[in-house]
């Protein structure tokens, strides 16, 4: 649960969000002041820079730099990368080198941080064809997005999968029915057919969105802050699912701040047969000498997909970069079909990229193809800074229905009034 911890770390810092100050103005791409016309190329390109700078998260720089070489011999550019942590210092220290001018052409971040990059003005929206966008799955194109515009473009996914012992289950149910009488009959004493973390709404949205409800209203790649559907009658129907297997078969321990490492102690301990985790488990799980199986989640009781969170690490296009044109052009070549394979090799890091779904390079490593296909329906964690008003009402919600202190719609309709309240306080409408 390391990684889990480290999502909401990074999502608390988003209550911090600064007034838009960015420097939209300058960054815009410079006319020749001559005449006012900017010069291009016979390709419709401004010239050639001598030198791009990428930031790259620590210990992957490995995987950039064939895409970096084969960038360069191709279009006679320098490109230059410099390791710095992704998930809160590339931000950071953008906002102190981009204005100085020491700053990058493109840097990576987690999707939920693009909001506040945008509302900051240090990343560009950026402009690809049609065809380059078909590359990738439509939900990390759609991480990509805010306010309903493009300000990147996905290098790498992650989303919880259903996670097994083949000792102790043959194969992946296909559906949430069959798992619960698979639970049903096996679960005894200190012996469980299935746990999840259904209290921390991380993993409960995923039954809770498959079930109908969602966070925010998507409006064509703009999330509508006023339209919350935490309540509805679907997000009802998925809690009330969530509350029968707390009471029916799920142990008190995994409920609350330890829950996480408890189901990793019954799971590693083999006294669970599968779980729902998410990648960043399995070396532990291996560790622990459990020869896992992995799938996409069972399907919902409705028929639907259980639609899991996913985060999409992305490629983006400062605001103070001189050249965004040619940032643009990097960042679509190293995230083409043949760099996004390379980088998976190197990295295992999970491309989005649909061609390669069936690759057999993922397709035969089991844990990589149940998250490229999970994350087929998954639903990126909404990326407005409004996000952040939104873990700790539910978390409070789902532990006291999973503790049968509440039903659900009680619950629900609790969080939502407090989550509404939070975001007028803390992030008033211009």
């Amino acid at each position: 649960m390391k990684k889990t911890v480290s999502i909401f770390s990074s999502l608390a810092l988003l209550a911090g969000v600064m007034a838009g100050c960015g420097p939209q103005d300058e960054a815009k791409p410079k006319e020749n002041e001559n005449e006012g016309k900017t010069e291009v190329s016979e390709d419709g390109m401004p010239p050639k820079p001598e030198k791009l700078v990428v930031w790259e998260d620590v210990k992957r720089g490995v995987a950039l730099e064939p895409a970096i070489k084969a960038f360069e011999e191709k279009y006679g550019i320098k490109v230059e990368y410099k390791e710095v942590e992704m998930a809160t210092k590339q931000r950071d220290q953008l906002r102190l080198d981009g204005p100085a001018g020491t700053g990058p052409d493109v840097i990576t971040v987690p999707h939920d941080q693009i909001g506040q990059l945008v509302t900051e003005g240090l990343i560009r929206e950026i402009n690809v064809d049609q065809a380059v966008l078909d590359t990738f799955t439509e939900s990390s194109i759609a991480a990509q997005m805010y306010d309903g515009k493009l300000y990147g473009l996905p290098k790498a996914v992650e989303t919880p999968v259903f996670i097994y012992n083949k000792k102790l289950m043959d194969k992946a149910p296909e559906t949430m029915d069959e798992l619960y009488q698979f639970s049903k009959e096996f679960t005894k004493g200190d012996q469980y057919g299935f746990l999840a973390l259904w209290d921390n709404f991380y993993f409960a949205h995923g039954v809770i969105a498959g079930m109908g409800g969602y966070v925010f209203k998507n409006n064509n790649g703009a999330l509508d802050r006023n339209d919350i559907g935490l309540n509805n009658e679907g997000a009802v129907k998925g809690t009330e699912y969530i509350q029968k297997w707390y009471k029916e078969l799920f142990p008190k321990g995994i409920i609350g701040e330890n829950g996480g490492s408890a189901m990793d102690g019954l799971f590693n301990e083999g006294k669970a047969a599968s779980v729902m985790n998410g990648p960043w488990a399995f070396q532990g799980m291996r560790d622990a000498g459990i020869d896992i199986g992995v799938a996409p989640m069972p399907k919902l009781p409705n028929g639907e997909p259980v639609k899991t969170f996913m985060g999409v690490k992305g490629w983006h296009v400062s605001a103070f970069s001189k050249h965004p044109e040619w940032a643009t052009k990097l960042i679509e070549f190293i995230t083409n079909e043949e760099n996004a394979k390379k980088r998976f090799e190197l990295t295992r890091e999970i491309p989005p990229v649909k061609s390669l779904i069936n690759d057999p390079l993922i397709a035969e490593d089991e844990g990589a193809k149940a998250v490229a296909i999970q994350s087929q329906y998954a639903i990126p964690m909404p990326n407005i800074p409004e996000m952040a008003e939104v873990w700790g009402p539910m978390a409070t919600a789902l532990q006291l229905v999973a503790n049968q202190k509440a039903e659900p719609k009680q619950a629900l309709d609790e969080a939502v009034k407090t989550i509404k309240t939070n975001i007028e306080t803390n992030h008033p409408s211009k």
